[in-house]
């Protein structure tokens, strides 16, 4: 199973020095294991040209860390990502798979229940599932489906579930302990004062949420 642990998803706001390339390099060095690619505005073009930037960037930094282009298979594809991650007004999954191939990363976001079966019925290899918590991210953002929420997806599913909305260093390990097995962040690290610590403490939760699941596991084995 690939391990998807802090998964940042890049921006571009109106902070000087803080753009998607600077977001990409502070994930890498703060221990991430996946960055996606996020920007809804820029041309086709510009959104390759980066895409190429941060591939070069993870090969030259931390090789093996996954690289996600969000909504567009054709970038994606491009530029060498290892996948895509689809929204529900997107390519459908199957289609997605068709034009990356078999080995290619597709993670498909799900805010209910109901489309955390489609996605995984289609093929999906994670799932994108919140929002968790209120978010400041993204405005068209589907209810918080709070902790509850997402213990219930976890019940319905095999799929690694990446736990994505309003997700903090003071919750991570709720979060962690609903059934997530990792956590996509956007603000948690953008408005952090020193984005690669930020990265590195919110790796450091994860870690040791993950490595407290496996020794409970390895205790009630015995």
């Amino acid at each position: 199973m690939r391990d998807y642990g802090l998964y940042v998803i890049t921006f571009r706001g109106a902070r000087e020095g803080r753009g998607h390339l600077e977001m990409a390099e502070a994930a890498l060095a703060g221990g991430a294991k996946a960055v996606q690619l996020r920007d809804k505005e820029l041309p086709g073009r510009e959104l390759l040209e980066l895409a190429l930037r941060i591939r070069s960037l993870i090969d030259l930094r931390r090789p093996g860390t996954l690289f996600l282009v969000n909504d567009r298979v054709d970038v994606a594809a491009a530029a060498g990502a290892d996948g895509v991650h689809l929204g529900q007004e997107d390519l459908p999954c199957k289609e997605a798979r068709r034009i990356l191939g078999p080995e290619a990363v597709i993670g498909v976001s799900a805010s209910t229940p109901e489309e955390a079966r489609r996605a995984e019925k289609e093929g999906a290899d994670y799932l994108g599932v919140g929002p968790i918590f209120p978010t400041p991210s993204k405005g068209d953002a589907a209810p918080p489906l709070g902790l509850e929420g997402l213990a219930e997806v976890r019940r319905l599913t095999r799929l690694p579930l990446v736990a994505i909305g309003g997700i903090t260093e003071e919750n991570v390990r709720e979060v962690m302990r609903a059934g997530a097995d990792g956590i996509a962040v956007i603000s948690a690290v953008y408005a952090a004062p020193d984005m690669e610590e930020a990265a590195r403490r919110l790796t450091r939760l994860v870690d040791e949420e993950r490595r407290g699941r496996r020794e409970r596991a390895a205790s009630e084995g015995e």
